[in-house]
C-alpha cells in the first residue's frame, strides 16, 4: 500500500504526500462519524450506533495515529478467551512476570504493555491508545495503560496483554475489543476445550474480514491431543479466511514458581516474534497489510452508518410533517369557521340582533338585502352597552373554536407521533403531555382574542379619522363600527348554509352597510381584508407556538440532514486515495489544505 511505505523502521524521512493526503481524508471520515446523530430508535439505529462508536475509536485508537508514526514498533496485541493462558503466555515470551494472571475469574485489570526500553518514546500519551491514561505500576484501573519496559522484548515489537473477549464484565469485553482493533499482529490464544467457541470465532471472522495479520496459539493443549485438536483447528482457519495465519501450539504443563512455562513451550512463539522484530521489510508488511486492511473495511462500513443516519433523516422529516400537518389544519379549519359564518350564531348573533334591532329591518334582510343605503343606517338603534356585548360575545366565541381547535391539533399530532416507535419515545420524554394544548394556552389565546379586537378598533379610528364629526361616525361610534367590521370578518365567505344562511348572510351584508355609509364601499373592503389578516396571523403565531412543541423535541436531536452525504464523501475520498495508491489511477488530488 503506497501511501503508507517507508523506507525502513530505522529511517524517518517525513511523510509523503500520499500519506499525508490519506491522512487528513481519514481524519475528516472521523470527524463526519462523530457528526452523525442516531438518537431516534430505529431497526438499524442500536447496530450502527455501536458500529459508529467502534469505527470512531479504531480510527482514534490505532488508523490515525498508526499512519502518523509508520515505523513505531509492531504492536502484538494478545487476546483470547477467558481461562486461555494469555498472561501466562505474555510472562512465559517475556521471561518474567509482567502481568498477573487472575485466579478468579472474570479478572478486571488494566491492559499491560510490554516494549524494549529504546522504544518507550512511542506509547506516549499522544500516541497508540490516547484515551487510556499511562502508568508504570500495577493497577486494576480499566481506563489506565500499564507501560512495562524490558530487555527481553526486541526492539520494534510491543506485546500487549488484554482482558478476554467473553468476560462477564461488560467493561472488559469492550475494552478487549477496543486493543484488538489498535493491533498491528494479533495473537490470538485459545485452548484445547475453547478453540471451538462462538465468541473468539467471532473476533477472527472481523479480523478475516479485515485482513488484519493473525497468529494463532492453540494453548493448554495435552500432549497426546495436539495432532487431532491442531488439525481441526487449522482445517477451521482455512474455512474461515485464515489459512495463512500461523498456527503455534503450547501443550499442557506445569509452571514454575514465578508463573512461567517451559522456555521450550514458547519457544517457537517467542522465535517467530523475534524474526519479526529483527525484519524491518516483514515488520512493515504486517503493519501495512492491516493497516490497509483496516482502512478498507472503515471506508466500506461507513456507508451503513450513512444509510442509518439517512434513516434518522427521513423519520425526523415524517415525524416533523405530520406535527405541521395536524397544525396546518387546525390554522385552516379556524380560518374557514371565522369566515364562513360559523361564528354568527348563538351568543354572537343574539347580541349583534340586539345592537342592529330584530324588527322590520332584519326580517326583511331575511329574504331582501338589496336596501338603500340611509334607509338601513336609519333602522340601526344600537346603543354602545350592547356594542360591548357583541364585543363581549365575539370574544368568547373566538377563544373557544381557537382552543377546541388547538387541543384537536395537539391529538392529531400525538396520535401520528404514537404510531412509530421513535415518536413514542420521544412523547415519552418530552416532560409534559403534548396530546394536550399548553396549560397557559387559554390565557394567550384570550390576549390574542383581545389583541385582535384592539387592533380592530384602531383601523376603525384611524380610518375615521376625519370622519369624527359626522352624524353618521357618532350615530355609531368606534365600537359600534368595530363590531360591525367583526361581523363582516366572519362572514367573509358567506359559506353558512340551510335555516342560518339568511340571518347570517343577512347580518353580515347589514353590518357591511353599516361601515359603507361612513367610509364607503372601498375602505370597507380593505378594512375587512386588513382586519382578515391580522385575525390569521394571530392564529398562526397562537399555534405555531402549540406546533414548536413537537419541533423543539426534533431539533433537540440535533440530527443533520447534510450528515450523511458528507460521510459518504468522506468515506468516497478515502477509497479514491486507496486505489490510487494501489495504481488505479494517477489522478489524484492535490493534497488537501
Amino acid at each position: 500500500m503506497t501511501e503508507l511505505e517507508s523506507k525502513d523502521a530505522g529511517q524517518n524521512e517525513g511523510p509523503s504526500a500520499e500519506s499525508t493526503q490519506m491522512l487528513t481524508a481519514l481524519v475528516r471520515m472521523r470527524s463526519a462519524l462523530q457528526e452523525v446523530r442516531l438518537p431516534l430508535e430505529l431497526p438499524s439505529s442500536l447496530a450502527n450506533r455501536d458500529a459508529q462508536r467502534e469505527m470512531v475509536d479504531q480510527l482514534e485508537d490505532y488508523v490515525i495515529p498508526r499512519l502518523m508514526t509508520i515505523d513505531a514498533p509492531l504492536l502484538t496485541v494478545v487476546g483470547g478467551s477467558t481461562g486461555a493462558g494469555k498472561s501466562t503466555l505474555v510472562n512465559s515470551l517475556v521471561g518474567t512476570r509482567v502481568t498477573q494472571p487472575g485466579v478468579l475469574r472474570p479478572t478486571t485489570r488494566s491492559p499491560v504493555l510490554v516494549h524494549n526500553p529504546a522504544d518507550a518514546e512511542w506509547f506516549g500519551q499522544d500516541r497508540l491508545l490516547p484515551e487510556l491514561e499511562r502508568v508504570t505500576k500495577s493497577t486494576n484501573d480499566p481506563d489506565a495503560l500499564q507501560l512495562v519496559a524490558s530487555e527481553a522484548v526486541p526492539a520494534g515489537l510491543a506485546i500487549l496483554d488484554a482482558p478476554d473477549i467473553d468476560s462477564v464484565e461488560e467493561r472488559n469485553r469492550t475494552l478487549a475489543a477496543q486493543l484488538l482493533a489498535a493491533a498491528d499482529l494479533w495473537l490470538f490464544v485459545t485452548s484445547a476445550a475453547r478453540y471451538a467457541d462462538q465468541v473468539p470465532w467471532d473476533f477472527l471472522r472481523k479480523a478475516a474480514d479485515r485482513s488484519a495479520s493473525v497468529a494463532i496459539v492453540l494453548d493448554r493443549t495435552p500432549p497426546d491431543a495436539v495432532e487431532t485438536v491442531s488439525t481441526h483447528l487449522a482445517r477451521m482457519l482455512a474455512s474461515r479466511g485464515l489459512k495463512d495465519s500461523p498456527l503455534f501450539t503450547v501443550t499442557e504443563g506445569n509452571v514454575n514458581d514465578d508463573g512461567l512455562l517451559p522456555p521450550e513451550s514458547v519457544a517457537a512463539i517467542r522465535g517467530w516474534l523475534q524474526s519479526l522484530a529483527a525484519d524491518a521489510e516483514a515488520r512493515s508488511a504486517v503493519v501495512k497489510q492491516t493497516l490497509d486492511g483496516a482502512i478498507r473495511t472503515l471506508a466500506r462500513r461507513t456507508h451503513s452508518v450513512a444509510d442509518a443516519a439517512t434513516e434518522q433523516v427521513d423519520a425526523v422529516r415524517r415525524l416533523r410533517d405530520d406535527a405541521n400537518k395536524a397544525y396546518d389544519q387546525a390554522v385552516a379549519e379556524i380560518s374557514e369557521a371565522s369566515a364562513d359564518g360559523t361564528l354568527l350564531r348563538g351568543e354572537v348573533l343574539a347580541r349583534w340582533q340586539e345592537f342592529v334591532g330584530t324588527g322590520e329591518l332584519l326580517k326583511s334582510l331575511e329574504t331582501r338585502v338589496g336596501w338603500l343605503r340611509d334607509r338601513v343606517v336609519n333602522a340601526v338603534k344600537g346603543k354602545p352597552q350592547q356594542a360591548e356585548r357583541v364585543t363581549v360575545a365575539v370574544e368568547s366565541g373566538l377563544e373557544t373554536l381557537i382552543l377546541e381547535h388547538a387541543e384537536a391539533a395537539a391529538e392529531r399530532a400525538e396520535a401520528s407521533w404514537q404510531s412509530l416507535a421513535s415518536g413514542q419515545i420521544l412523547l415519552a420524554d418530552a416532560g409534559e403531555d403534548l396530546g394536550r394544548a399548553s396549560r397557559d394556552f387559554r390565557r394567550r389565546a384570550e390576549r390574542a382574542v383581545r389583541d385582535w379586537q384592539s387592533d380592530v378598533l384602531d383601523m376603525v379610528r384611524s380610518e375615521g379619522a376625519d370622519k369624527r364629526s359626522t352624524a353618521r361616525f357618532l350615530a355609531f361610534g368606534v365600537n359600534g363600527l368595530s363590531v360591525a367590521l367583526m361581523v363582516v370578518v366572519f362572514a367573509h365567505t358567506a359559506g353558512v348554509t340551510g335555516a342560518e344562511a339568511g340571518i347570517a348572510g343577512g347580518s353580515a351584508v347589514l353590518g357591511q352597510k353599516l361601515l359603507e355609509a361612513v367610509f364607503g364601499d372601498q375602505a370597507v373592503r380593505a378594512l375587512a381584508e386588513r382586519a382578515r389578516r391580522d385575525l390569521e396571523s394571530k392564529v398562526a403565531e397562537l399555534l405555531g407556538s402549540e406546533r414548536q412543541r413537537y419541533l423543539d423535541l426534533l431539533e433537540s436531536l440535533e440530527i443533520s440532514p447534510e450528515a450523511p452525504e458528507k460521510l459518504r464523501s468522506a468515506s468516497r475520498r478515502v477509497d479514491d486515495l486507496r486505489f490510487a495508491a494501489k495504481g488505479g489511477t494517477n489522478n489524484v488530488e492535490a493534497p488537501d489544505a
